[in-house]
């Protein structure tokens, strides 16, 4: 079994045409952590995803995962984007969903294992979306279609996990259920980073932020992030926020 390593982002840069979408970003997190990516409209968070996800062409930089580019291995990824960018008119069941998550591994052509239908079900009773396995995807509520992707990536037993805005639309069960199994996946040493918008409460459940806004502005602990004069970098004038954490 392969053993989690340390994801480090490279002096990574992306341009838009001739806009500066990210400039000379640098991090690294190491195994077990739960990063949210925060920044106003237009910082770039979706594009970093993106951008380490080799979704989208780069002007500088490297991802790695431990000495190795990302790019390389991306069996070792699983992404969730945001719910506006699927068509949730496919005709596809729950199982039909989550099931797709097991095709990298088992190849496009060859037939699903039964191993493959437990780890289905396993990711589907996981999210606690066992009974609906028969509905339409497109027949579901918000938050339940939120957990059944979140289940499609479980089934693809990743190293590294990342969501794009999965909190958007959906219930207050369903945030719960979301964060606690990203901090269970934190605690079997996976990697999870998250794209949020929130400045509210749900910016407490993570370890480590990174703030954002073309360029990195701050990236670490809450208390070290969440500084009025971080904040005031990244977003400009008053912003509103939680503020139980910040110095």
């Amino acid at each position: 079994m392969t053993q989690p390593a340390t994801l480090t982002v490279d002096h990574l840069s992306v341009n838009y045409r001739d806009v500066k979408a990210l400039r000379n970003i640098n991090f690294s997190v190491a195994p077990g952590q739960l990063v949210g990516i925060f920044g106003p409209n237009g910082a770039g968070k979706s594009t970093l995803v993106k951008a380490m996800l080799g979704l989208t062409p780069i002007v500088t930089g490297m991802v790695h995962y431990g000495d190795q580019s990302l790019w390389q291995q991306r069996d070792r990824t699983a992404y969730v984007p945001q719910r506006s960018q699927i068509d949730w008119t496919f005709p596809a069941t729950v199982w039909d969903v989550v099931l797709m998550g097991r095709t990298r591994r088992a190849g496009w052509f060859r037939r699903v294992s039964n191993v493959s239908h437990r780890i289905t079900m396993e990711a589907l009773e996981r999210v606690g979306m066992a009974d609906f396995r028969n509905r339409r995807i497109g027949a579901l509520s918000g938050g339940q279609q939120q957990r059944v992707f979140l289940a499609r990536a479980l089934a693809q037993q990743a190293d590294i996990f990342f969501l794009d805005e999965p909190f958007v639309g959906v219930d207050q069960k369903t945030e719960d259920v979301l964060f606690q199994i990203f901090r269970e996946l934190a605690a079997e040493q996976k990697t999870v980073l998250v794209v949020n918008h929130d400045l509210g409460e749900s910016i407490t459940h993570f370890e480590q932020l990174l703030l954002l806004n073309r360029e990195l502005v701050a990236f670490g602990p809450r208390e070290q992030v969440l500084t009025t004069a971080n904040m005031t970098r990244a977003y400009g004038g008053h912003v509103q926020f939680f503020s139980d954490h910040v110095a």
